[in-house]
């Protein structure tokens, strides 16, 4: 009897001391993730303080009021009619606390999983790094079969996609469905640096050539490439020291000991 009675008064003179309290009252909650807390941890110690005498509807209507701006808004209202046609029940304040903790708090680890399994791509990744960022977020999602299949295929690129549906076999597991498209993409990786040199290749076909075909004087099969005191001199009518045209076919730096076999005869001693 005593310790109920010391209850009582304790009571009374919380209730008389807490009215006099100056309490800061809780910020605008607009919905944000980072403001759920926050937000109901300051309406929680005002409703304490200052509002324990109010009737619950008084509460909840107090706390509806600082819903403003955002989804909060959108939510609120739709709640306020849910209560006006009496599909939904708030009795008490804490359950409204709960509610809002609920639907605007930090998802859980598992729906973060989902989240992130729904939105991954495979972007400006290899396949292999695109595997290993899939297997890393799909761990803890629950997801399995058909449909971890069907999200892994959503973030490939629109290339190896378009590759995977010419197949005649496609592969029936995540694993085969991953291992297939490293080594697809490794394959059009490869190609796609072949095809790069074929190109330059075709873009200096005569230089290839020679390179290719190269004989005793620079080159044949091509433009003819002399090697001259100069430097190099490639096709058209080559001379040599004297002025003289020569046979392009020839060597401009070889002996021209030939040259006093045709026509007149000439002495190499007195020029006669």
């Amino acid at each position: 009897m005593i310790t109920t009675l010391q209850q009582q008064v304790n009571t009374m003179l919380l209730q008389q001391q807490g009215s006099k309290v100056e309490v800061a009252r809780p910020q605008v909650f607009s919905g944000k993730i980072e403001e759920v807390s926050v937000f109901i941890n300051a309406a929680c110690l005002y409703i304490r303080i200052k509002m324990t005498e109010e009737a619950a509807a008084t509460q909840v209507a107090w706390v509806l009021s600082y819903m403003q701006g955002g989804v909060a808004e959108a939510w609120k209202d739709n709640l306020l009619d849910k209560l006006a046609k009496g599909e939904l029940e708030v009795e008490l304040v804490e359950q409204l606390f709960i509610k809002i903790r609920n639907d605007f708090g930090e998802t859980s680890e598992k729906e973060r999983k989902i989240e992130q399994l729904r939105t991954i791509e495979q972007g400006g990744r290899t396949c292999n790094e695109y595997v290993q960022e899939f297997k890393k977020v799909a761990r803890g999602s629950s997801y399995e079969g058909r449909p971890l299949i069907e999200e892994f295929k959503r973030g490939l690129n629109r290339s190896i996609r378009r590759k995977l549906a010419k197949a005649e076999e496609l592969p029936t597991t995540i694993r085969e469905w991953q291992e297939r498209v490293v080594r697809l993409d490794r394959n059009q990786r490869q190609s796609r640096v072949e095809e790069r040199i074929m190109g330059r290749n075709a873009a200096h076909p005569r230089e290839n050539a020679q390179l290719r075909e190269r004989g005793s004087y620079g080159g044949r099969g091509g433009q003819i490439t002399w090697r001259t005191g100069n430097g190099y001199r490639r096709g058209g009518n080559v001379t040599n020291r004297g002025g003289a045209q020569i046979d392009p076919r020839r060597d401009p730096n070889a002996m021209d000991v030939d040259r006093g076999r045709e026509g007149d005869k000439t002495c190499y001693v007195c020029g006669k």
